[in-house]
């Protein structure tokens, strides 16, 4: 498969691209731990269907130690046991802030309550953030078809 488009290696995508890459360095900085960070970008990923997204996230994640259990259980994590009540919240917004067309509130006050009761202020930024960032993502990826498969932990820096 190749992609439509390498947005590298496009003038235009290729500064948008650079510059997305840059926005994402403050929500790395928080205190919002890295496996909830991850857990968010698959969730998303899997709902916008972007094999790129699955393949580089996914592969982080296990090269931090997150396990297989748990990766295989993010698109059942209502059901699935092995998340936290602080993860569920994250991925309740993950979720919800992706399918913003699905609902006509957005975000429910449901989900809002628990992200409020388990997270702080900078790691609610941060979440909000990093749903919109990786759905900026997915859209960028799907659009151009972005193949899947080859992505190694860190080769983006």
């Amino acid at each position: 498969m190749e992609p439509r488009l390498n947005m590298f290696e496009n003038e235009v995508a290729g500064k948008f691209v650079k510059r997305l890459i840059a926005a994402a360095r403050p929500v790395e900085e928080t205190s919002l731990p890295m496996a909830t960070q991850e857990l968010v970008k698959i969730r998303a990923s899997q709902i916008n269907g972007c094999g790129m997204c699955l393949d580089m996230h996914t592969k982080d994640a296990a090269a931090a130690g997150e396990t297989a259990v748990r990766l295989a259980m993010v698109a059942a994590w209502r059901e699935a046991v092995v998340f936290t009540e602080a993860e569920r919240a994250a991925l309740a917004l993950a979720e919800e802030g992706t399918r913003l067309a699905d609902a006509h509130e957005g975000v429910s006050d449901e989900t809002w309550a628990q992200v409020r009761k388990h997270y702080d202020d900078e790691q609610i930024g941060a979440l909000i953030c990093l749903v919109a960032m990786i759905n900026a993502w997915n859209r960028l990826n799907v659009i151009t078809r972005t193949p899947a498969g080859e992505y190694q932990p860190g080769m983006f820096g």
